[in-house]
């Protein structure tokens, strides 16, 4: 019970958010709840929290049971050497800062051999304690009674003695504070490049003799240092005033300045900053600021993710997809309104072969034939080429022609899962079928991709690995379930992100699919092997049913509530049905008659909300860009044109667009708008229209310059 109130009042806190919010919160997901039920589905316990805070109660949790758990180390660790006090405990138990309590543990840490330790071998610690308790006024007629055969000479033990001095200046908790409160708001990041990979380090020329606040570096321009660094290219250090941090030790250690004491203490402290101290700090700012810039940078991932998960989907639409080609040729499949294969081909309308009237033929038969409602040809090579010959059909303006972002085709198109899919069928397929399922539905099928790999991301490859799949996963959850899933549609790779499943689940629900052919009502989930009544109560509201026999299955209304619909209907005497989709009857429901003691306010509108909208997906509907006709390669820009494009990735610095082109050109942060942006995510977003002026364009480099202002 102490553990939970400590870990309440260190996360409200930190967080400002409610302690009985917190609190139940907390209680809800030791309970095993996921962060997307607890957000939809349990408001009245959490205050109406978000999932951004919920999500952020869950880490900090996380974080609070490993100080615990590190505490619990340190403790032992302290009492197996016979030095832990009531004093030291209680200190230890009290502190909740990793940095802090590390410090604290850093005297009794079992080292390896150091100078100190030599020194106190050789018997010097009396010597280290005389200098230190500054009472002595002859320091080197002492140092005479310390000499021996490890120590030879008075000087051999003062410096012997200056090194244990050194090492418990390194160890002292205030004097680490107050070094480390000096990188904090003083530390400077400076950048060389290696003299002898100068040539090759060309693409690092702007930190080739760089320095600047770190306070104030972003985290785009860290990131490109500590790759230089990785790479070899550059030397990067993290640095304060060195005689400045020395002062402010000597004046918090030393007495008396003139004193032989005073002197040796002086020598200590600059030995122990130069050895111990700043290598440690820095080293620790070095990880701080790395983190900072890793978490940074996922942030812009997770926006960008979510945005390209939320793209509108076509809908069940019979889909032609075209990868296209040019000397292998355009790879063909049409998709049935669930986004199975049912044919396959190749044209090749581009050179080298240049079939342009037999594709066009094979084109219109198959439109006609499979009665296409639209077409889904990808942004890659060959791509404005294969547009345009589908636009050239008599047919063209009875379909719909997107064009589709095929990024990460080609990985899904090469793995297991697409092999489980297809195994009779080569790469090009593959990622062909990939391109039209994303029009058809974007989430459904960018969740089968390692995230890394879509291509909306600023140094992915960069940063903390294992922090970049847990909160990119995370995204995925928190989509998936905002939108809800088709039951008897879905795949089991979509399912398993659902709350309360997983993989081994998700399998059982496809498999148990098979065998009944559908699912007819929700409660038959209860039927699945390993599905038990937890994991049921997690899943069953983000789960739809359509043409089922229970109407609400079809709703985010959650089975639990069911009863509360029903109560609402049979006191407006009509039935279910006749509330879906009915706007003015929702509205005169006296939502305080249905209050319970775990059903409130919040929920009962919820509910209401749902009943009025059924049937409609929150992410709109699929938008058409048209790029400018006439504009196919860098060479057919000009500065001063004006271009319609669309946002392909969202980075610290800008904004990439899309024209139609190759290249996605760079829309500076200072080009976003006619005002200060700290953020570009505050103006644009990934998949948004936009127009935009070619402002710069560098065909030799393959850059072009946008602006979004200007226009």
């Amino acid at each position: 019970m102490e553990e939970i109130n400590q870990s309440v009042d260190i996360i409200s806190k930190k967080l400002g958010l409610n302690r009985a919010g917190v609190r139940n919160t907390i209680q809800l997901l030791e309970d095993g709840a996921t962060v997307p039920f607890i957000s939809r589905y349990r408001k009245e316990k959490t205050g109406s929290l978000d999932e951004l805070s919920i999500a952020d109660i869950k880490n900090e949790l996380i974080s609070i049971k490993e100080i615990i758990k590190r505490k619990e180390t340190i403790i032992k660790s302290i009492s197996e050497q016979n030095s832990l006090t009531k004093e030291l405990q209680s200190k230890i138990e009290n502190c909740w800062d990793r940095t802090i309590l590390e410090d604290i543990y850093l005297p009794f840490k079992k080292k390896v051999k150091t100078k100190a330790t030599v020194a106190r071998e050789s018997g010097l610690e009396p010597l280290a304690n005389v200098i230190t308790e500054q009472k002595e006024p002859n320091i080197f007629n002492v140092a005479n009674n310390f000499t021996n055969e490890k120590v030879p000479t008075a000087e051999d033990a003062l410096q012997g003695a200056r090194y244990i001095i050194a090492e418990q200046i390194n160890e002292n908790p205030k004097i680490r504070e107050t070094v480390r409160l000096m990188f904090e708001r003083y530390a400077m990041i400076e950048t060389k490049v290696v003299k002898k990979k100068k040539t090759e380090a060309e693409k690092y020329k702007n930190y080739f003799e760089f320095s600047e606040r770190l306070e104030s570096t972003p985290s785009h321009r860290l990131l490109a240092m500590y790759r230089g660094a990785k790479e070899g290219f550059l030397k990067m250090k993290i640095s304060i005033d060195n005689e400045r941090a020395e002062n402010k030790i000597n004046n918090y250690l030393i007495r008396n300045f003139n004193s032989q004491s005073g002197l040796q203490i002086s020598l200590a402290t600059k030995d122990c900053l130069k050895r111990l101290l700043l290598p440690s700090i820095e080293l620790e700012f070095k990880n701080q600021a790395k983190l900072k810039a890793d978490k940074e940078a996922i942030e812009v991932f997770q926006t960008n993710l979510k945005n390209l998960l939320l793209n509108p989907p076509l809908g069940e639409k019979v889909i032609l997809a075209i990868d296209p080609g040019f000397r292998t040729g355009c790879k063909t499949v049409v998709l049935d309104r669930n986004g199975m294969l049912i044919h396959d081909d190749v044209i090749y309308p581009n050179p080298p072969q240049n079939q342009y009237e037999e594709s066009k033929s094979k084109i219109s038969y198959l439109v006609k034939k499979y009665n296409i409602d639209a077409v889904a040809i990808g942004n890659g090579t060959a791509g404005k080429e294969t547009i345009r010959m589908v636009k050239s059909l008599p047919i063209a303006n009875e379909l719909e022609i997107f064009f589709v972002n095929e990024s990460g085709a080609s990985i899904y198109s090469a793995s297991k899962v697409a092999r489980e899919e297809f195994p009779d069928k080569d790469v090009t397929v593959r990622g062909a079928v990939s391109i039209g399922r994303r029009l058809l539905d974007p989430m459904a099928e960018l969740v089968k991709i390692d995230p890394k790999s879509i291509g909306v991301g600023q140094y992915q490859h960069d940063v903390n690995q294992t922090l970049l799949k847990e909160k990119l996963d995370e995204t995925v959850v928190s989509c998936v379930n905002s939108v809800g899933v088709n039951l008897n549609t879905a795949s089991k790779h979509l399912l398993t992100h659902i709350s309360g499943l997983g993989p081994v689940v998700a399998q059982n629900i496809v498999n148990y699919r098979g065998e009944i052919q559908s699912f007819k009502q929700i409660k038959e989930l209860l039927k699945v092997p390993k599905l038990g009544k937890k994991a049921f109560e997690q899943c069953a509201g983000f789960l739809r049913i359509k043409d089922g026999k229970n109407p609400l299955d079809n709703t985010a209304v959650h089975p639990e509530s069911y009863s509360i619909v029903k109560s609402m209907a049979k006191d407006l005497s009509i039935s279910v049905d006749a509330m879906i989709n009915n706007q003015e009857l929702s509205d005169s429901i006296d939502l305080q008659k249905y209050v319970t003691d775990t059903i409130g306010i919040p929920t009962l509108k919820d509910i209401v909300k749902e009943l009025s909208q059924i049937g409609l997906d929150p992410r709109g509907e699929a938008k058409n860009v048209q790029f400018k006709e006439g504009i196919n390669t860098i060479n057919d820009l000009s500065i001063g044109l004006i271009l319609p494009g669309i946002v392909n990735n969202v980075t610290k610095f800008g904004a990439f667009v899309d024209i139609g082109i190759k290249e996605s050109g760079l829309v500076h942060i200072s080009e976003l708008a006619n005002r200060f942006v700290k953020d570009p995510s505050e103006v644009v977003a990934v998949n948004q229209e936009v127009k935009v002026k070619v402002i710069d364009i560098n065909a030799e480099q393959k850059k072009v310059a946008l602006s979004i202002k200007q226009v």
